[in-house]
C-alpha cells in the first residue's frame, strides 16, 4: 500500500502542471488568434484558432479548479517508520519468494536464524535432531500419497509448534540467569519439563520420518518390478533383434570380389 501522503503531493504536483501546461497552451491559441483573426470577420481558419483558444482556457480554468479543491483536503499525517520500514520489507519479501528459488532460500535463512537464535541452549541439540529429520521428510513428501499425504501436514504442523517449543526452553534459561534465587527452583522445574517435551516431540517426529520412509518403501515393492527395468529389457531385446537381422543380411549378401573370380 502506497504512503498517502507521498500520494496525496504528488496528485497536487500533476494538477499544478496541468494546469500550468493548459494555461500557457490557451494563452498562445489566443494571441495567435488575436494576431491572425482579420478585421473583416472570422474565416474558418480564424474560427478553428478560436475554437482551440476557448477550449485550451477552459480545460486550464478546471485544472485550476481541481487544484485549489485538493490543496484544501488537509494532508494526510506523516507515515509512522516503523510501519512504512515493514510495508518495504514485505514487499521485498515478496518480491524474493516469486524469485525462482526465493521461497527456499528464505526458508534456509528463517531457520538459520532460528538456530542462531538457540545457541548455548540445551534446545540446541533437538532443534539439529528436528532438521535433519525434516530434511528426510522433505525428500519423501512428494511420494507420500493418499493417506501418507494427511501424515505429511500433520507433520508440519507439529514442526512448528516443536520449533516454537525450542525457542521456549531456550527463554527459559535466558531467564534462569536473570531470576533472583527464590525464583530459580520453579524455573528450573519449568525448564526441565519443556526439556522432556522437547525431546519427546523430536523422537516422535522421528518415528513418523521413519514410517514415511516405511510406507514410500512398501508402496514402491507393492508395484513389483520398476518401470525404468522393463523399459530398458524391451531396448535391449529390439538392438539384439536388430543386430541379428543384420548379421543375417550379411551372411546372404555374396562378396562382389570373390564374385568376380
Amino acid at each position: 500500500m502506497a504512503d498517502e501522503r507521498a500520494r496525496y503531493f504528488r496528485r497536487l504536483r500533476r494538477l499544478r502542471r496541468s494546469a500550468r501546461r493548459w494555461s500557457v497552451v490557451g494563452a498562445g491559441f489566443a494571441g495567435a488568434a488575436a494576431v491572425l483573426t482579420p478585421y473583416a470577420g472570422l474565416g474558418l481558419p480564424d474560427a478553428a484558432w478560436a475554437a482551440a483558444a476557448g477550449g485550451s482556457l477552459v480545460l486550464a480554468g478546471w485544472r485550476w479548479a481541481d487544484l485549489r479543491r485538493v490543496a484544501a483536503i488537509p494532508a494526510p499525517p506523516p507515515q509512522d517508520p516503523a510501519i512504512a520500514a515493514e510495508r518495504t520489507r514485505a514487499k521485498l519479501l515478496a518480491a524474493l519468494e516469486s524469485a525462482p528459488g526465493g521461497r527456499s532460500a528464505l526458508a534456509e535463512v528463517r531457520r538459520q536464524r532460528g538456530r542462531f537464535a538457540l545457541r548455548g541452549s540445551t534446545a540446541a541439540a533437538g532443534w539439529d535432531r528436528l532438521d535433519r529429520a525434516s530434511g528426510t521428510l522433505a525428500t519423501l513428501a512428494p511420494r507420500l500419497t493418499g493417506m501418507g499425504g494427511s501424515a505429511a501436514l500433520e507433520a508440519a504442523v507439529a514442526e512448528e509448534q516443536l520449533r516454537d517449543l525450542a525457542h521456549r526452553v531456550a527463554g527459559v534459561e535466558k531467564a534462569m540467569r536473570l531470576a533472583p534465587p527464590d525464583a530459580k527452583p520453579g524455573l528450573t522445574e519449568a525448564h526441565r519439563d519443556l526439556t522432556e517435551q522437547l525431546d519427546e516431540g523430536v523422537t516422535a517426529y522421528e518415528r513418523l520420518v521413519a514410517a514415511a520412509a516405511s510406507y514410500v518403501a512398501e508402496d514402491g515393492r507393492l508395484s513389483g518390478a520398476h518401470p525404468s527395468v522393463s523399459r530398458l529389457t524391451e531396448a535391449s531385446d529390439l538392438l539384439r533383434g536388430v543386430a541379428s537381422g543384420l548379421a543375417e543380411v550379411r551372411a546372404t549378401t555374396p562378396d562382389p570380389i570373390r564374385a568376380a573370380y
